[in-house]
């Protein structure tokens, strides 16, 4: 049964509001000013927040930004005897989801109860919508080195800092990063991502920090950059290391003084993304070779997280095989299978070059290729050979 609080300091309207709703099926709380209403969101689930604007102890307006502060999905409807089409706008601004004069027309007031509702739910599945898209893979493994990334994770995550992730191709720095993001004040935004490596040298500049129109020419409208599309979320720049020299001048510049300029603007634009990096090259031989700037590096290089690859922690292979195997049985619709321990130990012995990134491959392979029981015979006939 869907719960209502009404927020009103006269006891005879809570109780005409009351009445009305009850009678309609749903569940009322009551308050009677705003800094008791705003204490019981705080701490209970409401659906939808019914709340007057002139009270005394905390105002509706005042009240209205402390409920959204606490719960930024929660829909609020103003109500107010005082009412005007500026009170009304102004509620609209500060997030309100809809105004009701009193007093309040029963068919108005119902309609936009049960909209607001609506609106609720499909927040709601959204939300359990991208967490099924979108979930991030857990960090699977045992080692010794996991441990060390997983700790320093947990301590990195809420900061600001600037992480730069290195490793071997496969390793799952993709994967640190989202997790740092995921776990961060910035989680609820999406991850903006730039892969520097699979962007030629003379679009990079344009990819980071956009264009104006007509700057050059296929450049038929304005484009927002990554640097702006990050603003309050998390940048994960992939594979820096492979970034022109051009355009890591004004990637530093943008580090320092939290502002860009689009490419053909002269406007300085103020940005404020959180900054991550990876890269499977040595930046410090990168830096001697004077392929990457070392002023970069250190502003980058924060806190620095190294993968190791696969053959660095054999110890988590027959565990990250019994995973992707489920999962990969389950993606197919097939019944699931299962490692033999021969099998799982001659997965060890494998030199996986090719990190987690082939040890994923060859358990889908093997998937597609084997019985049942996966044994130590189909490892060495289906594995071998690609590894």
């Amino acid at each position: 049964m869907p719960r209502i609080l009404i927020i009103d300091d006269e006891k005879a309207i809570r109780n005409t509001l009351k009445d009305i709703l009850t009678y309609e099926k749903f569940e009322v709380d009551e308050a009677a000013d705003g800094a008791e209403g705003v204490k019981k969101v705080e701490t209970q689930h409401y659906d939808v927040v019914l709340c007057d604007i002139k009270m005394s102890r905390m105002d509706g307006m005042e009240a209205l930004s402390k409920i959204l502060a606490a719960k930024p999905d929660m829909p609020v409807v103003m109500i107010s005897g005082h009412g005007n089409i500026e009170t009304a706008v102004e509620a609209l601004k500060k997030g309100a989801y809809d105004y009701i004069a009193k007093p309040p027309d029963l068919n108005r007031l119902l309609v936009t109860v049960r909209n607001a509702l609506d609106r609720t739910s499909l927040v709601t599945e959204t939300k359990t919508l991208k967490k099924k898209i979108f979930k991030t893979r857990d960090m699977v493994g045992d080692s010794v080195e996991m441990k060390k990334i997983k700790e320093l994770i947990e301590k990195v995550a809420p900061t600001d800092a600037r992480v730069l992730i290195t490793g071997d191709n496969g390793t799952g720095k993709e994967l640190v990063a989202r997790w740092i993001h995921e776990k961060s004040k910035r989680g609820n935004a999406a991850l903006v991502e730039v892969n520097c490596a699979a962007i030629p040298s003379e679009l990079i500049e344009s990819e980071l920090f956009g264009h104006e129109k007509g700057s050059f020419t296929s450049a038929i409208k304005q484009r927002i950059g990554k640097f702006e599309l990050a603003n309050d979320s998390t940048l994960f720049l992939d594979e820096v290391g492979d970034m022109s020299l051009s355009a890591q001048a004004k990637v530093l510049r943008a580090l320092q003084e939290n502002k860009i300029t689009r490419v053909g603007g002269e406007k300085d634009i103020t940005v404020n993304p959180r900054v991550i990096a990876a890269t499977n090259k040595d930046l410090k031989k990168e830096i001697e070779k004077g392929a990457f700037r070392e002023d970069l590096y250190h502003r980058l290089s924060v806190i620095v997280i190294h993968v190791p690859s696969l053959s660095e922690r054999k110890e988590d292979i027959p565990l990250i095989a019994e995973t992707f195997l489920k999962e990969i049985c389950t993606d197919y619709g097939m019944a699931q299978k299962s490692f033999t321990t021969d099998a799982l130990k001659e997965l060890q012995k494998l030199p996986w070059t090719g990190n987690i990134r082939e040890l994923h491959n060859v358990i889908e392979r093997l998937v597609i290729l084997s019985d049942k029981k996966i044994t130590d015979t189909d490892v060495k006939a289906h594995a071998v050979a690609v590894s």
